[in-house]
C-alpha cells in the first residue's frame, strides 16, 4: 500500500481527466484513490486487521462527511448533492490509507520529497506557462494552453465551464498578464497546492544534506510560481506563514542554517514590499473600492445571510449556487470564495466549525510532535498557509488540492518512538 501511495503522490498534479459519459469527466486520481482504499481494505480484512486511527481528527472527519451527507435533506437538487457526496466520499478514504501506511518518519519524509518533486515540476510548468507570454505573446500562449494543454487534465466539460469562465488574466498597473495555472484550471488552485507544499519544501531543504542543491532549486520554483498565480489569497497564506515562521522557529533553527533561512524569508519580504507587480497585487487586496474585492465583500455577505437563514443544514451541499441564482446550472462558479462560509451556507454553521475543529485538531497534533521532530513544525506551517488562503477561496473540491491536503493532515498520526515509550 505504501508503494501504491507514493506513486499517487508521484502523479497526484499530472492526473488525467477520463471521459466515462458524455457530459462527465472524471479526475483520474479518485479511481486511483478508489483502488487504492479497496486494495488496503481486502488487504486488512484478509490479515484480520483493519486499522482506523482513533482520535479526534479521525471522529472529526467522519463527523464531517456524515454531516454533509445529512444536509441532502434540505436540498432542493438532490442530483447535485450526490454528485458532490460522491466526490468526497471518493478523495477522503485517501486520509484512512495515508494514516496507516505512513507509519514512520522516514516513510513521511519520502512521501513529502515524492510530493515536492512532483509539485516543482508542476511549478516549472508554471513558470515557463507565464514567461511565455513575453516571448511569444500573451494571446499566442492564451491560445496554446486553452485548445491543447488543459483539455487532457480537466476534461471536455470542465475545460469548457473554464474557458467561459476564465480567471487566468489579470490586470495590474493598467497591463494585462497572464497568471500561472500550469495544469490547474486555474490560478487559486495552483496557489493553494503550492502554498502547502512550500514549507514541506523548506523542510526537505533543511533535512537533506546531501540533495540540498536540488531542493533549493525545487523550493525556489514553488516559491516563484507561487508568486506567478497572482493570488492574493496565496500571497496572504504565504505572509501568515512567513511571520509565524519568525516567531517561533527562528530561536530553534541551528546556526549554519539562519543564514540562508534568513536570505529566503528577506527574499520573500522584499517581493512583498518592494514595488513590482507581486506587490501591487498584494496591496491592492486592501483596497475595498478595487472591482474584485467589492465582489468578493458581497459574496461574503450573501453567503453570510444564507448560513444565518438556514443554520442547521444550510441549502444541502451542492446547493449554493440555486439560492444565488434560481436558474444556475450545475458548473456555474457561483461560490462564497471563503471555505468557512461555503461549508456553513450548504451544509450548516456545525459542520462548519467541525472544520476548523479539524484543522485546530491537527495543528495542535503537529506543534506537539515538532518538539521532538522538525518536520512537524512545517507541517503545520502549511496547515496555516491553507487556513489562511481559504478565507478568500474554496478548494474543497479541488481533487488534487484536497488529496494533498488528506496526505498532509494523516501525517499527524505518526506514532514517534518517543510516544511509543511514553
Amino acid at each position: 500500500m505504501y508503494k501504491f501511495l507514493i506513486a499517487i503522490a508521484l502523479y497526484l498534479p499530472f492526473q488525467l481527466a477520463l471521459n466515462p459519459a458524455a457530459g462527465v469527466d472524471l479526475a483520474s486520481i479518485r479511481v486511483l484513490i478508489l483502488t487504492l482504499f479497496f486494495a488496503w481494505l481486502a488487504q486488512g480484512l484478509k490479515n484480520k486487521k483493519v486499522e482506523i486511527k482513533n482520535n479526534l481528527q479521525t471522529w472529526l472527519i467522519a463527523s464531517f462527511l456524515f454531516l454533509n451527507t445529512l444536509s441532502i435533506i434540505a436540498a432542493r437538487n438532490t442530483d447535485w448533492s450526490l454528485r458532490k457526496l460522491m466526490f468526497l466520499f471518493s478523495i477522503f478514504p485517501l486520509y484512512f490509507v495515508a494514516s496507516q501506511a505512513i507509519s514512520s518518519k522516514e516513510k513521511a519524509l519520502k512521501v513529502i520529497k515524492t510530493l515536492v518533486f512532483s509539485g516543482a515540476a508542476m511549478a516549472l510548468i508554471g513558470i515557463v506557462q507565464f514567461g511565455a507570454q513575453f516571448v511569444v505573446g500573451l494571446d499566442k500562449i492564451y491560445g496554446i494552453w486553452a485548445k491543447f494543454v488543459i483539455i487532457p487534465f480537466l476534461g471536455e466539460s470542465f475545460g469548457e465551464a473554464v474557458l467561459n469562465n476564465p480567471s487566468w488574466l489579470v490586470n495590474i498597473g493598467g497591463h494585462t498578464y497572464l497568471r500561472a495555472t500550469s495544469l490547474f484550471p486555474d490560478p487559486h488552485m495552483l496557489s493553494f497546492y503550492l502554498g502547502l507544499l512550500m514549507p514541506l519544501s523548506l523542510a526537505i531543504y533543511l533535512e537533506n544534506k546531501e540533495k540540498r542543491a536540488w531542493n533549493g532549486v525545487f523550493f525556489g520554483a514553488i516559491f516563484l510560481a507561487d508568486l506567478l498565480t497572482f493570488s492574493r489569497g496565496g500571497y496572504l497564506g504565504i505572509v501568515a506563514g512567513l511571520v509565524f515562521v519568525g516567531m517561533f522557529f527562528w530561536r530553534k533553527i541551528e546556526k549554519k542554517h539562519k543564514i540562508m533561512v534568513g536570505i529566503l524569508a528577506l527574499a520573500g519580504i522584499m517581493v512583498m514590499l518592494v514595488p513590482s507587480l507581486v506587490s501591487q497585487r498584494l496591496f491592492s487586496s486592501f483596497d475595498l473600492k478595487e472591482g474584485s474585492n467589492q465582489g468578493r465583500l458581497a459574496m461574503w455577505e450573501k453567503a453570510t445571510e444564507v448560513t444565518l437563514d438556514k443554520p442547521i443544514l444550510g441549502t444541502g451541499i451542492g446547493n449554493y449556487p440555486l439560492e444565488v441564482l434560481p436558474t444556475a446550472v450545475y458548473r456555474e462558479p457561483i461560490y462564497a470564495h471563503n471555505t468557512y462560509l461555503d461549508i456553513s451556507a450548504e451544509t450548516g454553521t456545525l459542520n462548519a466549525f467541525v472544520w476548523i475543529g479539524i484543522l485546530g485538531a491537527t495543528f495542535a497534533s503537529f506543534w506537539k510532535k515538532s518538539k521532538k521532530e522538525r518536520i512537524f513544525f512545517f507541517a503545520s506551517v502549511s496547515l496555516i498557509v491553507f487556513a489562511v488562503h481559504s478565507v478568500t477561496e474554496t478548494a474543497l473540491y479541488s481533487p488534487v488540492v484536497l488529496s494533498l491536503f488528506l496526505i498532509i493532515i494523516s501525517l499527524s498520526n505518526i506514532e514517534l518512538e518517543s510516544e511509543k515509550t511514553a
